[in-house]
């Protein structure tokens, strides 16, 4: 998939835990873990912005496009 997810990076840079940011974005840890794993086929805008206040970054931090042709 083109799209990474870089949320475990940026957990380990805020040293959040999974249950810290479950806690403070309003999600399920099964949620947020199939997020984490890449496994995710969408997000809703509002939980991007959760996340993004929540570890103080940006949607860019979190989200990388990758041309899968390089």
């Amino acid at each position: 998939m083109p799209v990474i997810v870089n949320l475990d990076v940026m957990m380990a840079k805020k040293k959040m835990s999974l249950n810290e940011l479950s806690a403070k974005v309003g999600l399920t840890l099964s949620n947020l873990s199939i997020l984490k794993t890449g496994k995710a086929k969408a997000i809703r805008f509002s939980t991007l912005e959760a996340i993004c206040k929540a570890l103080e970054c940006q949607p860019g931090d979190i989200l990388e496009y990758r041309d899968e042709e390089i």
